[in-house]
């Protein structure tokens, strides 16, 4: 008698039948396993929880009293027919791929995840397995990130010369993942670092797991551009030009993402500058992490799903797309409302219009130019 798949994908979320289990639900569940508390992979209403304890303190505080059991990175757990371990994937705090094997076969779900290291979160861990469950927010070769260290040093640059001309610097920023990096990057010795109630809040959470973050001064009443010269202010993007915004004065926006790679994202949002930060994997680093888990099979997920296939299955790995409702890294709801600046799908050449540039991703090794594409050779391996 044929044996379910380990892992199946349905309306409610990927599946484990012999563990009765989802990863990620997007529906109510009785049981989920999460892989961390950014709120499209959070969700509530399932009736119990299982995350890293890293991650389990902002899933509690978003979602409140909830059943919600914790597991150690690296500590494996039975569940029904199946062995299941959490490992880091270096997304924020606590963040994690979950593996799921049963007689030898291995499955891994990544979640979210990026492979270079921030200072902050764990570490990306690649974890072996036969068939792997990515996402692919930034599959394009335009999207490259540059070292924390270079973006530290930019922002600096950029609070300094705002604070010498008087001017108070507001970025807009995640408030769980980038909100934190930002505060991990900043000179102190510029000025002083205020926080949006959303982002203290979430800071205030993972100060209390021990995590070492700069002072902050929360924007209460009173608390303005006057009683803080020269302040560095981070935000959920949503604030940015609201009158919450407007209490500071004189200010320069700024808005940190990997979509701020795209000039026209930019030109949009009416933006002198922005940060290409994200807690997502890059081109280069998508394609690291796949090809550390040995997998042959890929599925991938939420981002440049369709490219991003094509280019695999060019790689010789067998490859397909799960849809989902995981959001990546979208902007905020102003900007989703007035419509997407390109489609996830609607191609290198689109993409590289809107950048600005005409440049064949080819040229730089990256992938094949349209009619250009490798052919398996007879050694590849496709399962």
């Amino acid at each position: 008698m044929a044996r379910d798949p380990l892992l199946t994908f349905t309306d409610r979320g990927i599946f484990c039948p012999e563990g009765d289990f989802y990863i990620d639900p997007w529906r109510p569940v009785e049981r989920a396993l999460i892989t961390h508390g950014h709120s499209d992979h959070a969700r509530p209403g399932h009736g119990a929880y299982l995350a890293t304890e890293g991650s389990a303190p902002v899933i509690r505080y978003r979602l409140g009293d909830i059943r919600l059991k914790t597991i150690r990175y690296g500590e494996t757990r039975r569940i029904g027919g199946v062995t299941v371990s959490f490992h880091p994937a270096g997304h924020v705090p606590g963040s994690a791929q979950i593996r799921v094997e049963r007689d030898g076969e291995v499955w891994v779900v990544s979640g979210d995840y990026k492979v270079a290291e921030d200072g902050l979160s764990e570490p990306f861990e690649p974890v072996t397995c036969h068939s792997f469950i990515s996402e692919c927010t930034f599959g394009l070769p335009v999207f490259r990130w540059k070292p924390q260290a270079e973006l530290a040093a930019q922002l600096n640059r950029w609070w300094a010369a705002n604070a010498a001309e008087g001017r108070t610097s507001i970025v807009g920023a995640y408030t769980l993942g980038k909100a934190q990096r930002l505060l991990v990057s900043a000179d102190l010795s510029i000025g002083p670092i205020l926080t949006h109630g959303a982002v203290e809040a979430t800071t205030a959470v993972l100060r209390e797991q021990g995590l070492a973050l700069p002072p902050t001064t929360y924007v209460a009443p009173g608390i303005d551009g006057t009683s803080h010269p020269g302040a560095l202010v981070i935000a959920p993007p949503s604030a940015l030009g609201t009158p919450w915004a407007t209490r500071f004065g004189p200010s320069a926006e700024a808005f940190a993402s990997g979509w701020m790679a795209l000039r026209g994202v930019r030109r949009r949002r009416g933006l002198a500058q922005g940060f290409v930060m994200s807690d997502h994997a890059d081109w280069d680093g998508l394609n690291a992490a796949i090809r550390a888990t040995g997998a042959e099979r890929i599925f991938v997920t939420h981002g440049y799903t369709a490219i991003f296939r094509r280019w695999l299955e060019d790689q010789g790995f067998e490859a397909g797309i799960v849809a989902t409702e995981y959001e990546g890294e979208s902007l905020d709801a102003a900007e989703a409302e007035a419509g997407p600046l390109i489609e996830p799908d609607a191609g290198v050449a689109a993409v590289a219009e809107e950048d600005g540039t005409a440049a064949d991703p080819a040229t730089d090794g990256s992938e094949p130019a349209e009619g250009k594409r490798r052919r398996p050779a007879a050694g590849d391996a496709r399962t």
